[in-house]
């Protein structure tokens, strides 16, 4: 039985018993998995301070159970935070084990020994005081019972952060601080981190300036995250306002500063295109970017800190005259496929296939996220579930993955939350 939550961090129930999860009906083309899937059918009552009647999946000895951790947007009142749910990978049933108090934790990093969750807490937003800035929150994660505590927080040292990455060593967090308004404008921040997991204050704040063609959004930086090297011995900064992929050596010895930039000092993106999420493949040799403004996904070949472009494909179909917006992007777990959304008037997971030569993508296929604004998603440690948030219309879907072919059943269950975004899977051991 999970212990309780601390009351700083305990959810509005009071309870920390998990709960089972009701599974939405949604849509006529969705298909009831009660039996092919193995899905908990236990109901929730109308009374959501209920304590559930059925138990959270236990830790099983297939290692096929995680903690799903989900951050949310909490401005609309229908979210208070991060939410924990258990989550066996084999029967896939689903349980709410935990959620802690926090305001917009949009996006989600866990420490490497998975002791630690850090947040941001994304503010002012579009309509808040350019003087507001954002935050950064450290929770203690128990992973026996899945249970937050609170730890601390500390100013992001900017406004709307909106990622976070650990450094490889472990010492300093990093949060990129998009900044919706031109003062203080796009930034990234470092943050030392001590062995009890707390989050100290900002040690190095680093400032881009610039701007790109699309009014409204580049009229000044807007840096979208943070992405460290395979190695180690880089760091990437995405500015969505400037159309640059920064580059920065990380000595952490100090015999260069902490973060300078490279000879180069940054990846030229085509104007108007918005670059905001990096990820490398396993080898390391190659790179992967999906670009906000223009919904594409580049491809580099990367060494020694430099990257070079290789291919560019469009995420949206040809012909397709709504509203688009390139958003996360994620390779399976064996490399052999990669996923991203696409937002705006689309709203659709784009599945590629990946050249093992090459690191070149093949599409796949356009899958409907069945709901609005899909920002992040997460394939699960086995590579069977794919779920994706969908912000605006208060959803998150689970979808079965073929693993073999990178295949997304037709027939996902739902999961009411309100305003999701970011899913982070955590391993027991």
């Amino acid at each position: 039985m999970p212990r309780p939550l601390p009351a700083a961090s305990r959810s509005r129930s009071n309870k920390a018993r998990p709960r089972p999860i009701h599974w939405a009906k949604g849509v006529a083309l969705m298909l009831s998995l009660a039996a092919a899937h193995g899905f908990a059918q236990t109901q929730t009552t109308g009374d959501t301070s209920a304590s559930a009647s059925a138990s959270a999946p236990t830790r099983s000895t297939t290692g096929e159970v995680y903690d799903l951790l989900i951050g949310t947007y909490t401005g609309s009142g229908k979210s208070e935070g991060i939410y924990v749910y258990r989550f066996d990978a084999g029967s896939g049933e689903l349980s709410r084990i935990a959620s802690a108090q926090t305001v917009n934790p949009s996006y989600l990093v866990v420490s490497r020994d998975r002791n630690f969750v850090y947040a941001v807490n994304e503010l002012p937003g579009d309509n808040g005081p350019a003087s507001q800035r954002g935050g950064v929150s450290a929770f203690r994660f128990d992973r026996a019972s899945g249970q937050l505590s609170f730890l601390n927080r500390v100013s992001s040292d900017g406004n709307d952060p909106c990622y976070l990455a650990i450094s490889p060593d472990g010492r300093y967090l990093l949060t990129a601080n998009y900044s919706v308004a031109a003062n203080p404008g796009g930034s990234f921040a470092v943050f030392p981190l001590s062995a009890d997991g707390h989050v100290g204050t900002s040690v190095l704040t680093v400032h881009h300036e610039g701007s790109g063609p699309v009014k409204g959004r580049q009229d000044n930086s807007h840096v979208h995250s943070t992405v460290f090297s395979p190695d180690g011995r880089y760091l990437f900064a995405q500015d969505l306002g400037v159309d640059k992929v920064f580059a920065y050596r990380y000595t952490p010895d100090g015999s260069r500063g902490l973060f300078g930039p490279t000879e180069a000092r940054y990846t030229q993106i085509r104007p108007g295109s918005g670059p905001r999420h990096l990820i490398f493949d396993a080898s390391g040799k190659h790179a992967y970017l999906t670009t906000e403004l223009n919904a594409s996904v580049l491809v580099f070949n990367y060494a020694d800190g430099k990257l070079t472009e290789t291919q560019s494909l469009p995420m949206t179909a040809p012909g397709f005259k709504g509203k688009i917006g390139g958003g996360a992007l994620h390779l399976s777990p064996d490399g052999r496929f990669l996923y991203a959304t696409n937002r705006g008037d689309v709203n659709q997971l784009v599945a590629f296939a990946v050249d093992p030569a090459n690191g070149h993508l093949k599409l796949l296929k356009r899958y409907p996220t069945l709901g609005k604004t899909p920002r992040e998603f997460a394939i699960d440690p086995t590579g069977r579930w794919l779920v994706v948030g969908n912000q605006d219309s208060d959803s998150a879907y689970f979808f079965r993955r073929d693993p073999a072919t990178g295949e997304l059943a037709s027939d996902p269950k739902q999961l009411s939350i309100g305003s999701p975004v970011d899913f982070k899977f955590v391993s027991p051991s």
